[in-house]
């Protein structure tokens, strides 16, 4: 498969640390089980983006990387500030297509991403969009990544996606959509992305916690 030009796959994400990451699945979970759920997701992500055609892939990471870190990835620091401003301040540095996934999605596959990873994916001009199932969104991927389309983007709220998507369109992107997924923040969004993907390391984490739980 041909990469399409220059693409740049980014990967925006926390340190799987307990306290951290995935605080809202806590309870039923403990902060160290919501970690390993989280250490496993991002695990899931990372390696399914190494299958997928693109020239560089890049973990903009708040924290430190650890042995979840397949070889292939550049890191980089996230920024301080908000989630609009992280987001933002990601695809700042790139001169070519970008595409950006968070840590909360394990499901994705290469062949879920295709539609964005083709040849003729990135005319100028296009924006990939990723709704989330709970009005935000997973993806993100712009032609020509410009900071001032995220930011100001009221993050964190069920107008999340709809916000993005107009702030797209009223810059005059063609947008095109990606499946709608559902993003691992609650237990039961948890068991329902595990039954989505069980043969992932987050569905067999998410199995193991679940057995030790019915003990």
């Amino acid at each position: 498969m041909t990469a399409a030009p220059a693409l740049t796959v980014l990967v925006i994400a926390k340190e799987p640390l307990p306290g951290r990451v995935k605080t809202r699945l806590t309870p039923p979970f403990t902060p160290a089980q919501a970690a390993r759920l989280a250490e496993a997701a991002l695990a899931d992500t990372l390696r399914a983006l190494l299958g997928v055609p693109a020239r560089r892939r890049v973990l903009v990471l708040d924290g430190r990387p650890g042995p979840w870190l397949p070889a292939g990835y550049e890191v980089v620091a996230q920024t301080p500030g908000g989630l609009d401003e992280r987001i933002a301040a990601a695809f700042a540095p790139w001169a070519g297509p970008a595409l950006l996934v968070g840590m909360d999605t394990p499901q994705i596959t290469p062949g879920l991403l295709a539609p964005a990873t083709t040849p003729d994916a990135w005319p100028p001009g296009r924006a990939w969009f990723g709704p989330a199932a709970d009005g935000g969104f997973w993806a993100l991927g712009l032609a020509e990544p410009s900071p001032a389309l995220v930011r100001g983007v009221p993050m964190s709220m069920p107008t999340t996606g709809a916000a993005q998507r107009r702030r797209l369109a009223e810059a005059g992107l063609s947008i095109r959509e990606l499946p709608t997924l559902r993003d691992v923040d609650t237990a039961s969004d948890a068991a329902e992305v595990a039954r989505a993907a069980p043969d992932g390391r987050f569905a067999a984490v998410y199995r193991t916690l679940r057995a030790e739980a019915e003990r």
